[in-house]
Parts: structure tokens; C-alpha cells; sequence
């Protein structure tokens, strides 16, 4: 049973960057389909990125895409998502997780909240001036 951890949240300014890292523990994060997730005040869980286990495709959504970028360090049991150029509406809580179907959860076109059950306890993201 895989545990899951974020870390590199922080204060940032519009247009910086900050790298999130997901840390593994208990099992190798190679075996699990991984998703970043982030949720505002008031506002529904909003899936992000996801990067699938059984053939290393990747997902975007529209909000993220050209300036969000997921990668794995498979040496160091971690998942990070690099975000660049970053806005004020970005400010949330960044979450990483696994599915509880290995593979599931990650699409060319979307991903699936309802497919993940592991979850970090999540960093916050703030971005302000």
C-alpha cells in the first residue's frame, strides 16, 4: 500500500515558478498511474496533470497546459510537477494521487477524480504580488 507526500509549496509572485514533488513511501511510484489535483476555497477538486503507469502517457488539462509539467525520478520514489508562469488564480491546495485500479484514472483527454483513493495531505500554492 502505497503513502503519498507533497512537499514545495510556497509564496511566489505572478509569472514565477515552483517545482512540487511527490514522495513515496511503502511501494515503488513506477507500479502506480500518479495524478496532481489542487482545490480553492469554495471551489470543487480540480484534476490537473496525471501520468499513467502502464505506458507513461500524460494528461493537461486546458487551465495547466503549456506552463504545468509532470515528470517522475524513479531513483528517488518521486513524481514532480514543475509550474511555471504562474497566475493568481493558480493559488490553491496541490495534491498527488494514485488510483485504487492500477492504470486507471488517466486519460488522452482527461482524468478521472473518482478513480483515486491514495491521497497526499497536500501543499498550498499561494501566488500573490
Amino acid at each position: 500500500q502505497v503513502q503519498l507526500v507533497e512537499s514545495g509549496g510556497g509564496l511566489v509572485q505572478p509569472g514565477g515558478s515552483l517545482r512540487l514533488s511527490c514522495i513515496g513511501s511503502g511501494e515503488s511510484l513506477g507500479y502506480y498511474t500518479i495524478g496532481w489535483f489542487r482545490q480553492a476555497p469554495g471551489k470543487k477538486r480540480e484534476g490537473l496533470s496525471c501520468s499513467r503507469a502502464t505506458d507513461g502517457a500524460t494528461y493537461y488539462a486546458d487551465s495547466v497546459k503549456g506552463r504545468f509539467t509532470i515528470s517522475r525520478d524513479n531513483a528517488k520514489n518521486m513524481v514532480y510537477l514543475e509550474m511555471d508562469s504562474l497566475k493568481l488564480e493558480d493559488t490553491a491546495v496541490y495534491y498527488c494521487a494514485a488510483p485504487f485500479i492500477m492504470g486507471y484514472g488517466c486519460y488522452d483527454d482527461k482524468i478521472d477524480i473518482d478513480n483515486y483513493d491514495h491521497w497526499g495531505q497536500g501543499t498550498q500554492v499561494t501566488v500573490s504580488s
